[in-house]
């Protein structure tokens, strides 16, 4: 039998680790080849027969682009007309670079989203030249690609596997299999400000270390390391010459004033993104798994995504617009191959699914009670563990 566009979502894993081959704890992680089989077969062909009746194409419509075109002007533009002269006065160039705080989060939940996992565009050049958009404000495809596509989506919820759930910062505690430190106690509330610093991070060391550690890994096998070095020094250069370098040249502020610009635009969008990314993984309803200790996973890898997993506030089109669909986690953490303009319909097929083999289809109705779980997540991770008497 043929095999269809939709088939490669397990393809695109195996593909995903031949040319990463990474090394370390996570290499030997399995998932079970039994459990759960038929309610990812059965999804995958329920979902393959809804773009066929619709006759369309999994890939973005006329809605994507249009969105394409709005979130690179929201962030674009306000940066010309302010190099330009058009805007001069300092709280119009203070509200430009906020837009642009939000134009910044929208490529990265919109646009880049998409394109780098080869979901924008049945062209690998559209999706390639759209994916490292991502270079020019301030972050790297490469390094991205790694910690997104290869660990959360393989891992996800995996302790020390899943970058997501496992911050750098020992300050936080996202997962019950996470070290516990007193500090951890209030993490519910200095957590949001450093969900903040998410892209700052990616315009000073976040890349550079990641590059070489995953180097180490052996997540860049299969890359011409040096390429990507040469990359990555030119995305930052590029990067530096036009938020900083220019905005000293032409704008008439003073010099500090063009650094707590940068900073205010980057506080907004990292901010904006972390939020959107936490609130499906980080919440009390999820699953945390750990690998027995043959590095095993109990379950099918579909049925671990439904159980690490969470959508929220389903019903609101204009915020779903904005946040480029990853409302609807689960149906992205599914069929990451499959633009998000389609995840709103498709959910329906997979909630569907979810309760014809009793299968867990986590759901918030709104977004600020998405926000209110994140919290109350942080309060529970920021208990000490309860010792277990012998």
């Amino acid at each position: 039998m043929k095999i269809t566009s939709l088939d490669s979502i397990s393809l695109q894993r195996q593909r995903i680790n031949r040319m990463s081959k990474p090394s370390g704890p996570f290499k030997n992680i399995k998932y079970s080849t039994s459990i759960g089989k038929d309610f990812e077969s059965t999804l995958k062909k329920r979902v393959r027969v809804y773009f066929k009746e619709k006759n369309i194409s999994r890939h973005a419509n006329l809605n994507m682009k249009v969105k394409t075109a709005f979130m690179l002007s929201l962030y674009f533009v306000p940066y010309l007309l302010a190099m330009t002269g058009v805007i001069t006065n300092p709280w119009y160039l203070t509200a430009s670079w906020i837009v642009m705080g939000f134009g910044l989060a929208g490529i990265g939940m919109c646009v880049i989203h998409d394109a780098n996992h080869g979901s924008y565009s049945k062209n690998a050049s559209v999706n390639y030249i759209l994916g490292r958009v991502v270079n020019l404000v301030g972050a790297y495809a490469p390094t991205w690609k790694i910690q997104h596509n290869v660990l959360h989506h393989t891992y996800t919820n995996i302790h020390e596997v899943d970058e997501d759930v496992s911050p750098p910062v020992n300050a936080l505690r996202f997962t019950p299999n996470d070290t516990y430190r007193p500090i951890h106690k209030f993490q519910y509330i200095y957590a949001w400000f450093i969900y903040s610093l998410m892209t700052v991070l990616w315009i000073t060391t976040k890349d550079v270390k990641q590059i070489y550690r995953y180097r180490k890994m052996g997540l860049t096998k299969g890359q011409n390391f040096n390429h990507l070095i040469v990359e990555l020094v030119i995305s930052k250069v590029v990067y530096y010459i036009y938020m900083v370098v220019l905005p000293l040249i032409f704008l008439d502020v003073p010099w500090w004033a063009v650094f707590l610009l940068l900073i205010l635009k980057h506080v907004i969008a990292g901010f904006t993104l972390a939020v959107i990314f936490i609130l499906a993984h980080v919440v009390p309803e999820v699953d945390f798994p750990k690998p027995t200790t043959d590095l095993r996973i109990e379950n099918n890898w579909a049925i671990h995504q439904m159980e690490t997993t969470s959508n929220f506030a389903p019903k609101s089109r204009i915020f779903s617009w904005f946040v480029g669909g990853l409302n609807y986690q689960i149906e992205h953490h599914l069929f990451p191959n499959i633009c998000h303009v389609h995840y709103r319909n498709i959910s329906k097929i997979v909630r569907q699914t979810a309760k014809d083999f009793n299968v867990p289809y986590y759901c918030e109705d709104t977004f600020l009670g998405a926000v209110r779980n994140h919290k109350n997540m942080l309060k529970k991770l920021g208990k000490p563990p309860k010792t277990v008497m012998a």
